[in-house]
């Protein structure tokens, strides 16, 4: 049937996708790495890792969370020095969120935890399925429901 790949996929994204299977990996990866770095701290870094200084409402949008809770743990992770508040150039009104150095420094070891942990799982591949799985994986975030455009 044709649908069933699409199903197929799906229940594998919604596995994926679960809140309970997010905070165990970012529990994992975040384990041993200080006391403000948490699951509930991990999407703020990793967030701030991607985008780059922005507000707290604009980095909310971008992990899936509310600007006074993106505060909240901004906080601790500036407390930490894992994180900076600057002045946005664009408006002296608004403050950016921003990484320190230490913040980099912690985002290089969750990626590095979580590349380490994905190759070990593939490690029983094939490396010709695994690189296809990757090149794949890419090209459906790049163009599937998930991209940007996709309406």
């Amino acid at each position: 049937m044709k649908n069933s790949t699409g199903h197929d996929i799906a229940d594998a994204l919604g596995l994926l996708l679960r809140r309970s299977t997010r905070a165990r990996l970012y529990t994992r990866l975040t384990e041993g790495l200080g006391e403000a770095v948490d699951d509930l701290t991990y999407p703020v870094l990793s967030g701030l890792a991607r985008t780059g200084a922005c507000s707290a409402a604009d980095l909310g949008r971008e992990i899936g969370l509310d600007r006074t809770t993106v505060t909240r743990r901004a906080d601790r992770l500036e407390q930490a020095g894992l994180l900076q508040r600057q002045p946005d150039p664009a408006d002296g009104r608004a403050t950016l969120l921003a990484l320190t150095d230490d913040g980099r420094t912690v985002v290089a070891a969750t990626r590095q935890r979580l590349a380490t942990g994905i190759e070990d799982s593939l490690a029983t591949w094939p490396q010709a399925d695994a690189q296809a799985f990757a090149r794949l994986l890419h090209r459906f975030v790049d163009e599937g429901p998930f991209a940007p455009d996709h309406d």
